[in-house]
């Protein structure tokens, strides 16, 4: 997995894994197949599979099913902010845009079938460490459900509900996205 070469580059032993969206389905597999390398677990945004996900089954179907390169920045954009409840500063959306416009439609594609195809719900329970998972309200998204079962599930987790904030809640409430992130680790006590 590249987050174990990642960390292997780094000479890092173990780490607090953080994910959101689909960063947070590798942070899980990363947590399942790597426990003695996962300190902690965070998952923004979050769902344990997307095949019934309503919201993700229309953008494969009417999007990116269909995308070719250059990867349109009218979508790039529209999908961006589709995952904000709250206003980001302008500039900020911008840069996010021009990131999305670097992958090309290829990466989308493989993406997106991926995460259709994502069913973790059989090994949540083989997570063992301390796991924090943050959604907001009103993420469209991911429902409540998965954050639910996500809850039940794994045995050490905790949830906290940003009210509000949408699927790019660590966008809309950057500092107190960061504050539950650091009170999480220090909870950990890692030294």
């Amino acid at each position: 997995m590249d987050v174990a070469a990642f960390m292997d580059a780094l000479e890092l032993e173990a780490a607090v894994v953080v994910g959101h969206s689909v960063g947070s389905a590798v942070a899980q597999r990363f947590a399942i197949d790597y426990p003695g390398r996962t300190r902690g677990l965070v998952l923004a945004g979050s769902a344990v599979s997307y095949d019934d996900n309503p919201v993700v089954q229309q953008l494969w179907d009417n999007v990116i099913s269909k995308m070719e390169d250059p990867v349109d920045p009218g979508f790039a954009r529209e999908f961006q902010k589709s995952t904000l409840a709250q206003p980001v500063p302008d500039w900020f959306l911008e840069t996010i845009v021009q990131e999305s416009l670097k992958v090309p439609a290829r990466v989308w594609k493989s993406t997106v079938a991926g995460i259709l195809e994502l069913d973790l719900s059989e090994e949540l329970n083989e997570i063992e460490v301390p796991t924090l998972i943050v959604w907001g309200d009103q993420d469209e998204m991911v429902p409540r459900s998965e954050q639910e079962m996500q809850l039940e599930t794994i045995p050490n987790a905790q949830l906290t509900v940003h009210e509000g904030a949408g699927h790019g809640l660590h966008w809309e409430k950057p500092k107190r996205f960061a504050s539950d992130l650091i009170g999480f680790i220090k909870s950990l006590k890692l030294d």
